[in-house]
């Protein structure tokens, strides 16, 4: 199939021809393209239609800053993906690309009767006529806008594709593979660094694509690209990732990147992932991201056919194409000649350079003359002509004189260059605006970050290789990188390329059309005019200039549209540009996808499933299983067709005879260490630390600031400065994020450490009477006599050969002791603990006896007999409140008058007058059932059980002022009738706890 306008294939590979279609229509390719360079090599101008105006659109750029050429890609029915930038989707055999947001079709568009609303459909239209009337807009206005929303079309089937997520450090990251990203990587890498370089095209080398006078150490730009990239990718020190892109710079220098793995492949292999999302935590970041052109904003300025200069640029010198057989160039910056040199160079008639400078001066500007191409300088383009593609130019002086027409089929233009400051801004980075060229720079570093080359203002390519080669050996020297091996790097880089300052905001003739629009945001569908219409109606500040008329917003973040509307703003209030402000550049730099941040976590792996060590063992004993937070607990361990009531009534009578083993490995544990740990704990929990001696134990609770309970356990203290704190299973990641959040806001001054150790100690209880001589033939090096060995007590020695810490504590009330041994040894000591119980009767409990046990005792669960309004009093452990304590976190809390009220909810134990019947969890409680509905209800049901030990059900309970009601009557009501209780103490058995001594 002939394409007009491929005039030689540029660096691509013409042995392989690809087939694609665009809406339907066969097309072809070649491997290397994008879909818009193949596109533009046929002929194909017109993309897609604009958000608000349904005007026709074509390819303004060549990269991810595109804002029109967003287009539908459909592998099959269940891959669609809307939205994909066609400057950015590599070209595969077979690809089927649609265009978006028109209807029927792309050339006849019945939404294009909005641009004949334009005037209506000005800034601040929405904000303006939703209003009114406030009863419209559920039934009316919220529907239209839902459906009028977004340009493609959101996929109707769940995604098939899988996705993966990788964590990785390094010593030097490298964000961008152009020149000077790879000066950078190549600088720090020689010094033995471990370095990551990201570049988010298929191929680095940045803007060397589409320069043809650059040279670097004797070779043409592009070929060195392509060797040091090739260079980096084979030392064992760096890692070079492709096709991916640094979408958010986050704290403590952490970025995420996404790396394309598929999307360019024609059969991608099922079994790959789409995409990969790297979390990458650098000592030091290198920023190499370059400039983005901006476009000039003048009327009739968004024509298909109309593109930024380096991306007609890009298409001639690295795709082979031409984007028109008549361009016109028009721009106020030196760059754009060499658009015109290039085109002219390769037989593409050039009609003329229109620039709005009055004496344009340089290498380009000169050969462009002795090319015979016509230099129009102080010139502006006021108007453009053609309905689905431009035709024809008008241009004007700048200071007045007749205007003239010029034929053309394309216009490249260039205003200048914008650097691409978005991931500094996003590190919390501040921007300086450099007057003299009129744009934000990197100013005041937030974080460990080195900003180079054209992202740092610097304009010639042989300051901007010299400046990386320097940001590069310094990055990893501060990185602690350097041994020995920082080596030199010297590299000679020239280009003839000249870049001026350009100029920002609309041209001179941009109010010259009465009716065509000069566009500043293509996406958005925003003028000049709805700038300066935003000013006149009061918007002083850039952000709300913004979202006045939705300027910079969308997937585009203001890529090629910021400076201008801040020009504009700025203009129009008589302030200079700094002072009007800067929008947020806000993460993601370009677009991700779902399914890169969250598609690795769905189906099964939703919620990561963790299992203890023991796992395997309580399955192959027929245990059945319940979820607890993200853990698989054994709930019961059935025998000869046991019911779940039969199994948990047989584990609890032999617990309370003879001995049970429980896997309480899923229990929070976090490491404390430092010379201040003990005052961090009395700052953390209610209870007193500092006198806890070494080998004791406490049990322990946390609150929250306003004095209710947020979690509880118990904690041994190991050593003077260490501490070994454990919490309930499902408040381990929360607790521990709680005290990082004090340690780090609120008490910094404190040498302090916590280290989550959750899964790196495997926790078997052994309780019962009979605990002790089970236990005893596998420990080393412990006293377990009563003596030397008390009730809250830690010691450290060895189990079965293994080093353990050993805590004799009882969640039952009987005897007991709890093993900690490293997880990898959990199963081999648990196999030899449950031998030994053996011969002395024990058995397997699970998660239901557990509970059984620790309400027959009183003992509460928080989240379960707390509901986070329970204070420690409410509760019935005002005993665990250090009464010499001046500080701790909650105490403010205690003091409010509502908490010491007499009245409040307290937990107390309930005794059904039926002893068989057993209270549902939840349930309310009245002081007398016959009052009329609604009731006033007093307390709930927090626990309930059969207690095969006691005898009867029992229960634990949150009643107003429960503790001044022992031996009182209460009522639960339920469906058939209300049941009558007894308020007694929370302890139903062993009320005076001599068990735990056995």
């Amino acid at each position: 199939m002939i394409q007009p306008f491929r005039l030689t294939t540029g660096r691509l590979d013409a042995a392989e021809i690809l087939r694609f279609t665009f809406d339907g229509k066969s097309y072809t390719g070649l491997a290397g393209d994008t879909l818009a360079s193949a596109l533009l090599a046929n002929g194909v101008h017109l993309v897609g239609r604009s958000f608000k105006y349904h005007r026709p659109r074509g390819i303004l750029s060549a990269g991810a800053e595109e804002p029109n050429a967003l287009v539908g890609i459909h592998r099959d029915a269940a891959r669609k993906t809307p939205n994909v930038r066609a400057t950015v989707q590599e070209l595969y055999d077979g690809l089927a690309a649609v265009s978006q947001n028109r209807w029927p079709s792309l050339g006849f568009d019945v939404g294009g009767l909005n641009n004949l609303g334009a005037p209506f459909f000005s800034a601040g239209f929405y904000y303006k006529t939703f209003m009114w009337p406030r009863t419209a807009w559920e039934r009316l206005y919220e529907p239209i806008i839902r459906r009028a929303a977004g340009l493609g079309t959101a996929p109707d089937r769940p995604d098939p594709d899988h996705y993966s997520n990788r964590f990785a450090h390094c010593d030097v990251l490298v964000v961008g593979g152009g020149a000077a990203g790879l000066a950078a990587a190549l600088a720090a890498s020689e010094t033995g660094a471990r370095v990551i370089l990201a570049d988010e095209q298929a191929v680095p080398g940045g803007g060397l694509r589409f320069e043809t006078g650059a040279v670097i150490d004797g070779k043409p730009g592009w070929e060195w690209a392509q060797e040091t990239a090739a260079k980096l990718a084979a030392r064992d020190n760096v890692r070079l990732l492709t096709r991916t892109t640094g979408f958010g710079y986050y704290a403590q220098n952490m970025l995420g990147l996404v790396e394309r793995l598929t999307d360019h492949l024609s059969a991608p292999d099922v079994d790959q992932p789409r995409e990969r999302l790297w979390q990458v935590r650098a000592k030091r970041v290198v920023l190499a991201t370059g400039a983005i052109e901006r476009h000039m904003v003048f009327p009739g300025n968004d024509r298909p056919g109309i593109m930024l200069a380096s991306a007609a640029r890009a298409y001639l010198n690295h795709f082979g194409v031409a984007v028109g057989s008549k361009v016109a160039v028009y721009t106020a910056d030196d760059s754009a000649y060499a658009t015109a040199v290039d085109l002219k160079k390769r037989g593409v008639e050039v009609a003329a350079v229109i620039d709005l400078r009055p004496t344009p001066r340089g290498p380009h500007v000169e050969e462009s003359r002795e090319l015979g191409i016509e230099v129009l300088a102080g010139h502006a383009v006021v108007g453009t002509t053609g309905r689905l593609r431009v035709r024809r130019i008008e241009v004007a002086p700048v200071y007045g004189g007749a205007s003239r027409q010029i034929e053309a089929d394309a216009l490249a233009t260039s205003s200048g260059w914008t650097p691409a400051v978005h991931l500094f801004s996003q590190s919390r980075g501040k921007l300086a605006f450099d007057e003299e060229t009129r744009r934000f720079l990197p100013g005041q570093y937030v974080q460990d970050a080195l900003s180079v080359g054209a992202c740092n203002g610097t304009a010639s390519l042989t300051d901007a290789v010299e400046e990386a080669l320097r940001a590069g050996a310094k990055a990893a020297k501060e990185a602690g990188a350097a041994k020995g091996r920082s080596k030199t790097v010297k590299l000679d880089a020239r280009s003839p390329e000249a870049w001026s300052a350009g100029m920002a905001g609309a041209a001179p003739g941009a109010e010259a059309g009465k009716k065509a629009m000069a566009f500043v945001d293509f996406q958005n569908d925003v003028t000049a005019k709805d700038i300066r219409q935003a000013v006149q109606e009061g918007m002083r500040s850039i952000e709300h200039v913004k979202r006045f008329t939705t300027a910079g917003m969308a997937t585009d973040q203001g890529k090629t549209s910021n400076l201008h509307a801040l020009t504009i703003a700025s203009e129009m209030l008589g302030k200079p540009v700094p002072k009007v402000g800067l929008t947020t550049f806000r993460p993601p730099y370009t677009p991700v996808t779902f399914g890169a941040l969250v598609g690795h976590s769905r189906g099964a792996l939703f919620e990561p499933t963790r299992r203890t060590p023991t796992h395997a063992w309580a399955e192959a004993q027929g245990a059945v299983f319940e979820d607890v937070g993200q853990w698989k607990r054994a709930w019961y361990f059935p025998q000869g067709g046991e019911d779940m009531h039969a199994a948990v009534a047989r584990e609890c009578l032999t617990v309370r005879h003879s001995a049970g083993i429980f896997d309480a490995s899923t229990l929070g544990k976090i490491e404390i260490v430092g010379p201040d740990a003990a005052r961090f704990m009395e700052l953390m929990y209610t209870n007193p630390w500092q006198k806890l001696g070494i080998g004791r134990c406490r049990y322990g609770i946390m609150l929250r600031e306003d004095g209710f309970i947020y979690d509880d356990g118990v904690v041994g203290r190991l050593a003077e400065d260490r501490f070994h704190v454990t919490t309930t299973t499902g408040g381990a990641p929360r607790v521990l994020h709680h005290m990082e959040d004090y340690l780090q806001t609120e008490f910094p001054d404190l040498k302090v450490w916590l280290t989550s150790t959750s899964e790196q100690w495997a926790t078997i209880a052994v309780q019962g009477p009979k605990s002790r001589d089970i236990i005893a033939p596998l420990v080393e090096g412990i006293d377990l006599s009563d003596e030397a060995m008390p009730h809250m007590s830690v010691r450290e020695g060895r189990v079965c050969g293994v080093p353990a810490r050993l805590f004799r504590i009882s969640f039952t009330g009987e005897r007991g002791f709890e093993i900690n041994v490293p997880a990898d040894y959990g199963l081999s000591v648990w196999e030899a603990v449950w031998a030994e119980g053996q011969k002395h009767g024990a058995c397997a409990y699970g998660t239901e006896t557990m509970h059984v046990l620790r309400a027959e005792k009183g003992f509460i669960i928080v989240g379960q007999d707390t509901d986070g309004t329970v204070t420690p009093d409410d509760a019935g452990l005002a005993w665990a409140i250090g009464r010499k304590k001046t500080d701790f976190v909650g105490i403010r809390g205690l003091e409010r008058p509502d908490l010491k009220a007499p009245e409040r909810r307290q937990l107390v134990g309930l005794k059904t007058s039926d002893p068989k019947t057993v209270l549902e969890e939840g349930a309310q409680i009245v002081a007398d059932p016959n009052q009329p509905v609604p009731m006033k209800m007093i307390g709930f049901v927090t626990s309930s059980y059969w207690s095969e030990n006691c005898g009867r059900s029992i229960a634990l309970a949150l009643v107003e002022g429960g503790r001044e009601r022992m031996g009182e009557r209460l009522y639960v009501p339920m469906p058939e009738d209300a049941i009558e209780v007894e308020v007694v103490p929370m302890v139903f058995f062993d009320e005076k706890g001599e068990r735990t001594n056995g």
